[in-house]
């Protein structure tokens, strides 16, 4: 593992453990060069994906651009990072269990505002303006109402 301070291709382990939800392992190194210490995180991955973007480009997907994408909804929200992480991790697996090396932006919005709407409604209401689109203040106020009624319906 290159290490971030001084770039050396070789670290050493020095303490390993699973994260909380056992969904990675954390492994504390430090640098055989400079004696740094840092943490890397290693993760199962079940296979490659690529994301098929809405005009029809192709690219990898990055893990870090759904966590970034949570972390704006979920901006001063009282969401801990370790549960945010749990649900990124629920959608990733949910994502490659559906069995296809390509999937659309679509399929991970939905994904995205599935797991939003159990975590914080603020956050989902905010996502779903940008996913969705909304251009106008009743696009809101219609979201909004949508999320009321379904709330009544189930209680």
């Amino acid at each position: 593992m290159r290490c971030p301070f001084c770039g050396h291709e070789d670290s050493q382990v020095k303490d390993s453990r699973p994260t909380e939800d056992s969904s990675s392992i954390r492994r504390r190194r430090q640098c055989n060069q400079c004696g740094g210490r840092f943490t890397t995180f290693e993760r199962v991955q079940l296979r490659e994906l690529t994301v098929i973007k809405s005009d029809g480009d192709k690219e990898p997907f990055e893990r870090e651009k759904l966590v970034r994408s949570m972390n704006i909804a979920l901006r001063k929200r009282p969401i801990a990072e370790e549960r945010i992480d749990q649900v990124v991790s629920g959608i990733v697996r949910q994502l490659e269990s559906l069995g296809e090396n390509e999937i659309t932006t679509k399929q991970i919005g939905e994904c995205v505002m599935t797991a939003l709407l159990t975590l914080d409604h603020v956050a989902y209401v905010r996502y779903a303006s940008v996913y969705r689109d909304f251009r106008e203040p009743d696009d809101f106020n219609q979201f909004i109402d949508n999320l009321r009624q379904d709330a009544k319906d189930i209680a």
